[in-house]
């Protein structure tokens, strides 16, 4: 899946060795043997070196390196070199590889929290948080990267079926999180994501592009539910923990909004592109440099219900453009599962039935945008969009 830069590099390396011209014909066919032989050499360690990079159990790496920080909290000590080596021999290439797609700086933070924590300069148990919630965004961004290779494999039943495998595996090790937030506030986030996968196989086998397209929708975006329902949902979101802590204790409320900052991370590009202004807040209010006596939970979460319309009401003008097209279903899909990640909250601003008309009206759209019924479809869009706005001022 993860695609290593080794092949460019040797064949730079071989294009440099090239066989010189030799004085006589024996002499060149020697050389370019001993190159052929060379090459294959090259070959043979590359396949090696790949294989090795295949064979890597992220979850049981990342379970001895989260094992061996979660002693901070009982008060012994880390070993941060193992830690570091763990981190250093297993996890910085992929961490490396998404930094590199995603255009993020997660392999620095989370080198530098390692560092801080072995020379004591930051909390041992903010360290943890961080290495643990920042290794989450980049399973979670390599769940995406595998559906964008099944999107480029299309066709390729075989390969298509190995990337969502991969990323099953990857979405393993954060269902822990998605099952605490089950927990929390009686979501069922786990059944739906399973179903989200299933119709995504379902898809494959019947060469449904569109199916696939759906299916990866709602896992990727009830797992940004979940990261929301973690850091600015009330009652349970970090962001009113770390209030709550701070009344009382202030280590324990800096910890309390480390873990807010860490998963917010996940979520704070996705925002940013859509809702700068409601991203940038949010991202102070959860910054380790802001006193959390000062975290507003009540303004974060209403940055985010803001937030969240303001991406679902983009999508539904992407929806309305590609009218017709693949993508017109899809957004109308991401429009929806975006009122649902702030859907307890939309309740709580226009009322329970409000919402439900809401919601109805937003599956009507959907199948109006997969029929291709224009008529259907205006009508139901105009009412969705004038709702969300009235979220977003009663939100203010």
């Amino acid at each position: 899946m993860r695609k290593k830069e080794l092949s460019a590099i040797f064949a730079s390396f071989l294009l440099a060795g090239t066989v010189l011209t030799a004085c006589n014909t024996s002499e060149k066919q020697a050389s370019e043997g001993a190159e052929e032989k060379k090459q294959q050499t090259v070959n043979k360690e590359e396949t090696k070196k790949e294989s090795e990079i295949k064979e890597v159990n992220y979850a049981q790496v990342f379970q001895e390196a989260t094992t061996e920080l979660e002693k901070a909290k009982e008060g012994k000590e880390v070993d941060y070199d193992k830690v570091t080596n763990l981190y250093k021999t297993n996890l910085q290439s992929l961490v490396q590889d998404r930094d590199a797609e995603f255009e993020d700086k997660l392999d620095q933070h989370i080198t530098t929290a390692l560092q801080a924590g072995k020379e004591g300069t930051m909390d041992k148990v903010v360290v943890k948080q961080i290495f643990d919630k920042l290794m989450q965004k980049v399973f979670y961004t390599t769940m995406k990267h595998d559906f964008t290779e099944v999107d480029e494999k299309w066709g390729n039943k075989e390969e298509v079926t190995k990337e969502i495998e991969e990323a099953k595996g990857f979405y393993a090790i954060l269902q822990s999180t998605v099952q605490k937030r089950d927990a929390a506030y009686g979501t069922n986030m786990v059944d739906v994501i399973a179903g989200g996968f299933a119709e995504m196989e379902k898809a494959v086998e019947a060469d449904d592009q569109l199916g696939f397209a759906l299916g990866k929708q709602v896992v990727d975006k009830t797992i940004m539910k979940t990261f929301y329902l973690a850091t600015g949902a009330v009652p349970n979101g970090y962001a009113t923990k770390a209030a709550e802590a701070a009344k009382k204790d202030k280590e324990e409320a800096k910890i309390e909004q480390a873990e807010g900052w860490a998963f917010y991370q996940s979520l704070f590009s996705y925002l940013n592109g859509h809702a700068a202004e409601e991203a940038a807040f949010i991202q102070q209010q959860f910054d380790l440099q802001t006193d959390s006596a000062k975290l507003d939970p009540a303004e974060v979460n209403k940055a985010f219900v803001r937030g969240f319309s303001k991406i679902a009401l983009d999508e539904y003008k992407e929806s309305e453009e590609f009218w017709g097209e693949d993508k017109s279903p899809i957004t109308a899909l991401e429009g929806a599962l975006f009122i649902d990640i702030i859907g307890e909250d939309i309740k709580g601003l226009i009322g329970e039935a409000e919402y439900s008309k809401l919601t109805e009206k937003a599956q009507q759209y959907l199948e109006a945008a997969k029929a291709k019924d224009k008529k259907a479809g205006e009508p139901l869009l105009k009412e969705l969009q004038a709702t969300l706005q009235t979220v977003i001022e009663k939100a203010k």
